[in-house]
């Protein structure tokens, strides 16, 4: 399955591991950071759906968390937090956050948070098989077949292609799609996306290197261009 991953960062280890646990059991995927040095290491490791915020950290606060990873990611956030004055929820909107939640909450509030923002921000149909000319993806059980045929993808690959038919048809900037598939403080050259492309292009394209479906837009980034 194709699970969505969740951060949670919170420098409250048992609330965490209680989130985490229900989180999962709800078949989510979820990592733990307990301060911004913490988050920032996993966020540049891999990238998230969403995002579970707390405030007051150790070594920084959930909003200056939010701020740098909006200049890179629009990744959904929510603020969980005991800070509840009106100052800090129009602050934590302004700032780029997608929701915000007041402590103490129940567990049973939180998932519907969790479940309505990530269905707002990847649709219904994100497990469903998208398809462009004879290539079939599958998002679900992340398997590709090109004319019934299966084609192996390594998973960087396929979490690009991935992206881009999640994005079919609309110009994806090269920064964008280094953020969103390798992660949001992920350090990596942009000839990495184009070596991604490349290999993508000659699994997937009749013709390579004159591509029908993944287009390069000139001096902003890539398309996945299907059937309008």
């Amino acid at each position: 399955m194709d699970k969505k991953r969740i951060l949670i960062v919170d420098d409250d280890s048992d609330l965490s591991f209680i989130i985490s646990e229900m989180l999962e059991g709800c078949g989510y995927e979820t990592e733990c950071a307990d301060s911004a040095e913490t988050a920032f290491s996993l966020l540049s490791e891999r990238s998230f759906h969403l995002i579970l915020l707390d405030i007051n950290l150790p070594d920084s606060t959930g909003f200056e968390i939010c701020r740098q990873l909006r200049e890179v990611s629009d990744v959904p956030v929510i603020f969980a937090s005991a800070r509840t004055a009106e100052n800090d929820r129009i602050t934590g909107f302004d700032i780029g956050g997608d929701d915000f939640l007041p402590k103490p909450y129940s567990m049973k509030e939180l998932l519907s948070r969790v479940n309505a923002l990530i269905r707002r921000a990847y649709g219904q149909g994100s497990g469903k098989v998208m398809r462009f000319g004879s290539v079939e993806v599958n998002t679900a059980n992340r398997t590709v077949t090109k004319n019934g045929s299966n084609i192996d993808l390594a998973q960087r690959e396929f979490d690009l292609l991935a992206y881009l038919c999640r994005n079919m048809n609309t110009a994806v900037p090269k920064e964008k799609l280094l953020s969103e598939v390798w992660g949001a403080f992920y350090e990596v050259e942009p000839s990495t996306l184009t070596v991604h492309i490349r290999w993508l292009r000659e699994k997937l394209e009749d013709d390579p290197a004159a591509p029908r479906y993944i287009k390069t837009i000139w001096r902003l980034g890539y398309m996945l261009e299907g059937d309008k």
